[in-house]
């Protein structure tokens, strides 16, 4: 009988991912969103579904050999799974790299700059504390929340799910676009990029190719885990720009600059002081996971789909998350050529 898969959020960058990783091994697969995006996958069935209400929710992942939960991000969510199961084969949920509690018990949602972004273990493995364990309370931020979820979800007897920790995720049909970063100024063919401390920082990737065949194992093993979904190697931020200017045939200098931004020059979406790299050896023991790629090898996707969708416009209309986030702050050239004695 073929396997029946349902991935609630599933038309955004990592939903997209599964479903194309799903269907070559002959998965029925459904993506239940809201229709507010674009993105759904040819030979997929579609579903038009709100995830704050559970008894659709219920009604649509009832009996499936897969659910995949790509939004669900408070401990109140985790309950729409309680009566389910036993009545589904895994349930698989992406949480966030971000849950981890620095050394001091710290979130890095709480950090105001480089003096108090929370210290990590090299590398970060799964038993490693999550905010809020020793003081659980009300969600108050989105790693909080999703920390909430996860604790939850664990808690309900009998259901087969695998807790996903990404890092920051590159893909086609991304919202988030750190990439925009290199891309927008190897399009205003900028010849000098300004990188805070030294373009040394590194924060754990993960390409949604990686997560979607994380997943893919993962409904092939029910179990109860959590597991880091992340890029290895973890490339630097200067990695990370050398790899998307080699893959558009931009050259440039890189001003690698000692210390926090200043006065915005420097700033980039990867600026964190101290390392934060997870391990990948759990995957690899629990389900035989290996990475379809590095992040130099598959970051071209994520960069071909920007670069499609920039010619029908504006960046800042076409990407509305990027303006939200603050990212024309990203291109002041001018402020970078008074820095940098242009």
């Amino acid at each position: 009988m073929q396997k029946r898969a349902i991935l609630l959020g599933g038309s955004g960058q990592i939903g997209t991912a599964v479903a194309h990783a799903l269907l070559p091994h002959g998965w029925d697969v459904a993506i239940a969103h809201r229709g507010e995006r674009r993105g759904v996958v040819d030979g997929v069935r579609t579903i038009t579904l709100d995830r704050e209400d559970a008894a659709a929710v219920r009604a649509a992942a009832s009996g499936a050999d897969l659910v995949l939960d790509c939004v669900a991000y408070t401990a109140e969510h985790a309950e729409t799974f309680a009566p389910l199961a036993g009545d589904i084969g895994s349930l698989v949920a992406i949480s966030t790299a971000s849950v981890y509690a620095g050394l001091d018990g710290s979130s890095p949602d709480d950090a105001t700059g480089a003096d108090d972004f929370p210290v990590y273990p090299v590398p970060i493995a799964e038993d490693h504390p999550t905010v809020g364990e020793a003081t659980p309370g009300a969600r108050t931020t989105y790693s909080a929340g999703k920390a909430a979820l996860e604790r939850a979800l664990l808690r309900i007897d009998g259901l087969p799910v695998t807790i996903l920790r990404p890092g920051a995720i590159h893909g086609p049909q991304s919202p988030a676009l750190r990439e925009w970063y290199f891309l927008g100024r190897a399009l205003d063919r900028r010849e000098r990029v300004p990188l805070a401390y030294r373009g040394e920082s590194r924060m754990s990737t993960s390409a949604t190719v990686n997560i979607a065949e994380i997943v893919r194992l993962a409904a092939e093993h029910p179990g109860r885990r959590v597991l880091n979904a992340v890029d290895e190697p973890a490339p630097s931020v200067l990695e990370i720009g050398q790899d998307v200017f080699a893959h558009v045939g931009h050259t440039a200098e890189f001003d690698l600059l000692a210390g926090p931004p200043v006065d915005g020059v420097g700033a980039h979406p990867w600026a964190v002081p101290t390392p934060m790299v997870l391990t990948m050896q759990a995957a690899r023991e629990q389900l035989g996971y290996e990475p379809l790629g590095t992040h130099r090898s598959t970051i071209g996707a994520a960069l071909d789909w920007m670069l499609a969708r920039v010619v029908e416009g504006d960046w800042r209309e076409l990407f509305p998350g990027l303006a939200r986030y603050g990212a024309e702050r990203w291109f002041d050239y001018a402020a970078e050529d008074r820095a940098l004695g242009a």
